[in-house]
């Protein structure tokens, strides 16, 4: 159950896009809050125990009570744009009050990281960071100024294919950095 629910908001993310792109005329606005306010008060006992996780469970179920009451469709269009606020504030603040985001996820595996790798991890969040302002912004210029189509095309499959491409050229990299430093006589990265 707890692997279902930690899929349940990724998935309802990646699928957002769609739903309300092919569920506009049929869905009313309190339904997809009432929604989406369910799926993140499932997740929130996990979500309240990681850092930052309160403030961003209060911002999503504000987002949703506001939909919910409003009903005012042109608020689904700001959902990708929350998001990406809400990591955009996860990853900046973990710079600042540290360890940053993709150190903690890199220590998961390995506890033990040695100094150039933590540096490195370091360098790896300042690059989401730029991702989640870059993202943020076209979400919500998207959300402003075009049409239902295009704020899908970019929400549902261009941001995650820019994701994907960050995740497998830093991977790529990382795999390269590594070596080069084995071969230096050092240990990982």
């Amino acid at each position: 159950m707890r692997r279902l629910t930690s899929i349940l908001l990724p998935l309802a993310g990646v699928l957002y896009p769609f739903v309300v792109y092919f569920g506009m005329d049929k869905v009313s606005p309190p339904m997809y809050a009432l929604v989406l306010g369910a799926i993140w008060l499932v997740r929130a006992p996990a979500l309240l125990r990681q850092p930052g996780g309160r403030w961003m469970v209060g911002a999503a179920l504000a987002y949703c009570a506001l939909l919910g009451f409003s009903g005012n469709e042109a608020l689904l269009h700001w959902y990708p744009t929350l998001i990406s606020a809400l990591l955009l504030c996860a990853f900046g603040l973990s710079l600042k009050y540290g360890p940053p985001l993709v150190e903690r996820i890199a220590r998961v595996s390995e506890p033990e990281l040695p100094p150039h790798a933590v540096r490195y991890t370091r360098k790896v969040t300042w690059v989401w960071v730029g991702f989640f302002i870059f993202n943020g912004v076209t979400s919500a210029l998207l959300s402003l100024y075009a049409s239902l189509s295009w704020w899908t095309l970019y929400n549902g499959l261009i941001a995650y294919f820019i994701m994907g491409a960050l995740f497998g050229g830093e991977w790529l990299f990382r795999k390269r950095l590594r070596r080069m430093y084995e071969e230096n006589g050092h240990e990982g990265a």
